[in-house]
């Protein structure tokens, strides 16, 4: 397959646009956070209510219609063509499982449902049907991070850079989304380069918020746990630790660091759950898992669209849709980039069912956990969340669980693991977007991995004001990406069509001229 090659000076615009935005973004903050922060909050606000209809109605037609075409004849296209998969079953899942939401995950899946819990969401506080603050809890962090969340990462975004890339030899770049509308033109039309930076600032955006999260949440956890005075030295150190650690993964590659990394956090985490199920509440937490998905299938058409609060939605689950659409081209690319091989179903299964389902059941262990010994001692684990905030959960979760001295330490190791894979991985993918490569330099890689990490440690010398700032910033970026993305919804069934057309897998011939275009492979 040959990739059509792009001029260093597109190479060089992206980048520079990019990384100037960033870089202007981290100096006026830095100058006066005050009003950057007041601009943020107005932006964030004008975005919730112009584009939050959209991004529930969107969300929720990608799921389907990704469920649609992975279930039928479509589920057996092979993505890139009859070749074989780069990597065993086992270690493709666990970068999936890894990379897509993890880095966000580990941090709320001790916070998020015991905040429904403590404070029941519009939906179920209004409802007579009676359903229990736990499963009510747990079913609204299933809906956040659940099917929609990722469906909406890697399933028809990724089946248009597919075969735009692997079909018709363009750059794996997030232009590419817009290939079924422009044509090989979109390699040089000024859309094409709009499209790829701002899928770089979200994304960057993005995963700057997780690093600078962790740094604080180990920070909070050795000031409570050794004592040591949690100052901005501390946090840098932590973060400094942790650059090192997903700099080194990114630059071996997909098939070394990142692998490797991906399998042995996917071992600890199903260790830790077993510990956990055994030697914890596990019939509880198992319990509050049935409860709480049979709610979440029950209630999913109402709490995907529901607009009952707009305050309540801005702050959950408008946030976190945005957030994730802000993934969402990157996240195509990167899954295109480790799916080569695989069918459309095996995709769509593991990204959009599979993944989701463990997810959830995470989610129960930790929260539920946190829910079983807040029922017994009240305040146990509501109090320093109230507090001291997010970083505070997941400490005080661990720490009511049976051999606590080694699960707190293990947890901690755990949630530096998840994050560096959210690291790495994207530091991967923004090399890839902006030089077009399948595989970037090295020099890349590193270049945006210690990048990232430097915006975080400026951010983290603000104080929380900075990340803070940066999290309601992501929600912004998300807008003109969500217009990216919004095409997919038509443009990934018909590139599945092609891809079955050139494959036998149906007769019928496309109808789009683009799409039925002889293949440059």
């Amino acid at each position: 397959m040959k990739v059509s090659n792009l001029s260093l000076n597109e190479q060089r615009l992206v980048a520079g646009l990019s990384g100037g935005f960033l870089l202007l973004f981290v100096v006026l903050a830095f100058f006066d956070l005050q009003q950057m922060t007041q601009w943020i909050n107005q932006g964030f606000a004008w975005t919730i209510d112009v584009f939050g209809p959209l991004w529930q109605v969107w969300m929720l037609a990608n799921l389907v219609i990704a469920l649609v075409l992975g279930l039928t004849r479509y589920g057996d296209i092979r993505l890139g063509g009859d070749v074989a998969p780069d990597s065993s079953t086992f270690r493709w899942l666990a970068v999936i499982m890894c990379t897509l939401l993890a880095g966000g995950g580990v941090f709320w899946s001790a916070a998020e449902p015991m905040y429904h819990y403590v404070t029941t969401p519009p939906l179920f506080a209004e409802s007579e049907s009676g359903v229990s603050q736990v499963s009510a809890a747990l079913a609204q962090s299933f809906m956040h991070w659940g099917f929609l969340a990722w469906a909406a990462l890697g399933t028809l975004s990724a089946i248009v850079v597919v075969y735009a890339h692997y079909h018709k030899g363009l750059a794996m770049r997030p232009r590419t989304l817009l290939y079924p509308l422009l044509g090989e033109k979109v390699e040089t039309h000024w859309l094409g380069t709009l499209a790829d930076v701002v899928s770089i600032i979200a994304v960057a955006a993005g995963t700057i918020g997780p690093i600078g999260f962790l740094a604080t949440q180990l920070g909070f956890s050795f000031e409570a746990l050794l004592g040591w005075e949690n100052n901005y030295g501390l946090q840098l150190a932590i973060l400094g630790g942790l650059v090192l650690i997903y700099t080194l993964s990114a630059s071996t590659g997909i098939e070394k660091g990142i692998q490797w990394l991906s399998s042995a956090n996917v071992v600890l985490a199903v260790i830790l759950l077993a510990i956990i199920l055994l030697a914890g509440p596990g019939n509880f937490i198992i319990d509050a898992f049935l409860n709480g998905m049979g709610i979440y299938l029950q209630d999913f058409m109402p709490m995907a669209l529901n607009r009952q609060d707009d305050s309540w939605l801005g702050w959950w689950t408008l946030f976190f849709w945005g957030w994730f659409i802000g993934y969402g081209p990157m996240m195509a690319l990167f899954i295109a980039r480790i799916s080569r091989g695989r069918s459309l179903r095996e995709l769509v299964m593991a990204v959009a069912v599979m993944a989701p389902l463990v997810t959830n059941f995470w989610f129960s262990s930790i929260g539920g956990a946190g829910i079983f010994y807040e029922q017994a001692a009240a305040g146990v684990v509501s109090g320093p969340l109230q507090e001291s905030g997010l970083p505070a959960a997941l400490l005080a979760v661990t720490q009511q669980l049976p051999l606590a001295e080694l699960m707190v330490p293990a947890f901690l190791v755990l949630t530096v693991i998840f994050v560096a894979t959210t690291g790495d991985s994207m530091a991967y993918s923004i090399a890839m977007a902006i030089s077009g490569d399948h595989t970037p330099r090295t020099r890349q890689r590193i270049f945006w991995a210690l990048t990232m990490g430097l915006v975080a440690a400026v951010l983290l010398r603000m104080g929380e004001g900075g990340i803070n700032a940066l999290q309601s910033f992501i929600v912004i970026t998300a807008a003109p990406v969500s217009l990216l993305l919004l095409p997919v919804l038509w443009t990934g069934p018909r590139m599945a069509h092609a891809m079955a057309y050139e494959q036998g897998i149906v007769t019928q011939a496309p109808r789009s001229k683009v799409a039925s275009t002889e293949s440059a492979s």
